[in-house]
């Protein structure tokens, strides 16, 4: 009997779907949402500012985050989710009775492909060839498949999904970088790729208190 590449695929998604702790769904409900990330935003855009001596490379910086965004998101749920119309797995009438679903789960939205790890990893790649400091890569890299894995877990994207919006946002935040590296100045970042980690962990931390608190 062959299998197919979608059984392949929910395969993948059930090794990584849910679990039965109520605690950890509240940790990733947490981490899923872009609002708990606001700090590492914040480091991000004091790094930037920091390293750059003029308003017009600053401007440039920001200017190729904001392109970064435009271009995966804009793909991925502009365009590619509306002609595919692949459903959520939590909504895949095939499959959705036998994943677990994190309560309060729900969007209509489509599955393929995802916007989350799209995002994500174009500015991970963007910032790692812009800066190349080994602790803001992998703090950045780490951030971006921590979003991948609670998409998995709360049941709101296949693994191809995923893997699909990593290769899409590792082509455009190569290809933002590769358009105006000329024009981009990398200061010294020795020190800030310490406040990065220190940014990450603490959210981490506090996701998890957030999630025990509610459990009070």
């Amino acid at each position: 009997m062959l299998i197919s590449l979608l059984d392949v695929d929910r395969y993948i998604l059930s090794f990584f779907n849910g679990s039965e702790s109520v605690f950890v769904d509240g940790v990733v409900t947490i981490l899923t949402s872009g609002f708990t990330w606001v700090l590492l935003y914040l480091v991000l855009f004091y790094i930037v500012i920091k390293n750059n001596d003029t308003m017009s490379q600053i401007g440039i910086t920001i200017g190729c985050v904001l392109l970064c965004l435009l271009f995966a998101d804009g793909l991925a749920d502009g365009i590619v989710k509306p002609m595919v119309a692949r459903p959520r797995p939590l909504n895949d009438p095939f499959i959705k009775h036998t994943i677990d679903i994190v309560a309060g789960s729900y969007d209509r939205q489509y599955s393929f492909f995802s916007a989350h790890a799209a995002n994500t990893f174009s500015l991970a790649i963007f910032f790692s060839l812009h800066f190349r400091r080994k602790a803001i890569t992998v703090v950045l890299v780490a951030w971006s498949l921590l979003n991948c894995w609670t998409r998995l877990y709360m049941g709101m994207h296949y693994p191809s999904d995923i893997v699909v919006g990593l290769l899409w946002g590792f082509c455009v935040g190569g290809g933002v970088w590769s358009l105006f590296r000329r024009r981009l100045k990398s200061g010294s970042v020795s020190h800030d790729g310490d406040l990065l980690i220190t940014a990450f962990v603490f959210t981490l931390l506090m996701a998890v208190l957030m999630s025990f608190f509610r459990l009070l």
